[in-house]
């Protein structure tokens, strides 16, 4: 394994060569160590952390003070891993906001890209914050933060017209220069194409084992789940005497494709 940091042109490459990319999330310095040394490429500081920390029942109360407290944390853990901070619910509703929240993110939570989720609308903002230096992860499929408007976290793009939504989203979203996609929970194969199609790194979470690599949840690898587990995730603890060995059982798994395996895609 490489000790030089992981760059958007790593992730790049690892894609040109199709070798799987591995990402979890990350909300603290400890972990953040223990990722890094397992060989963790991409450590996600997700607002899933509104959840697995704080208690809520969805990502909407997570501000971006939080976001740029945990990311600070997470930055200071890593060596190599490259972090990702996601800009919380509406702080992005503008290209202008987006740059202010970007800013913070970058330059008190030191992360070295933001994620945001939605399509085509978003495009103008994907393109702004590019022009401005800023590398951009965008999020298609499941939107957490829209949950309200979606009416639960259901799975996307299970007919034509959504298929074709998210297919011409990601498309837009690339043109407009994000650097990475993550699509959550959506058919294998539609994220098994959307993958070769494009050129830029598509992560998969909920979307089958045809994407350029995966991402789960801490808490899900580690079976820490108040309720029922996500269906598309396992349990990486089990059969493990540590948590470093569940994140290198889990990082093989994902780079030797057997995770997810079909029981781990509902569609």
């Amino acid at each position: 394994m490489s000790t030089a940091p992981v760059s958007v042109t790593t992730l790049t490459a690892l894609k040109a060569r199709g070798e799987r990319i591995v990402c979890l999330t990350c909300y603290d310095a400890s972990f953040a160590h223990l990722l890094d040394a397992a060989g963790i490429e991409v450590l996600l500081v997700g607002d899933s952390l509104g959840m697995v920390l704080q208690g809520h029942a969805t990502t909407v109360p997570v501000t971006l003070e939080h976001m740029t407290y945990h990311s600070a944390c997470v930055a200071r853990g890593r060596t190599r891993a490259l972090v990702i901070a996601d800009l919380p619910f509406l702080t992005y509703a503008t290209p202008e906001q987006a740059l202010v929240s970007a800013a913070r993110l970058m330059q008190e939570g030191g992360a070295h890209m933001v994620k945001l989720e939605g399509g085509t609308p978003l495009v103008p903002t994907v393109r702004r914050l590019t022009e401005q230096g800023v590398p951009v992860c965008a999020h298609l499929g499941l939107l957490p933060q829209s949950v309200h408007r979606l009416g639960g976290y259901r799975f996307q793009g299970r007919d034509p017209v959504s298929s074709e939504a998210i297919r011409h989203d990601a498309l837009a979203l690339q043109t407009a220069g994000a650097s990475l996609l993550v699509l959550e929970c959506v058919p294998a194969a539609l994220a098994q194409d959307i993958s070769a199609s494009l050129t830029i790194p598509v992560i998969g979470i909920g979307a089958g084992a045809g994407c350029d690599g995966q991402v789960l949840v801490l808490h899900d690898l580690l079976g820490l789940n108040a309720g029922r587990p996500p269906s598309f995730s396992r349990n990486f603890l089990t059969g493990h005497a540590s948590i470093a060995a569940a994140v290198t059982a889990y990082a093989a798994a994902v780079r030797d494709g057997s995770f997810p395996a079909a029981a781990e895609t509902p569609y």
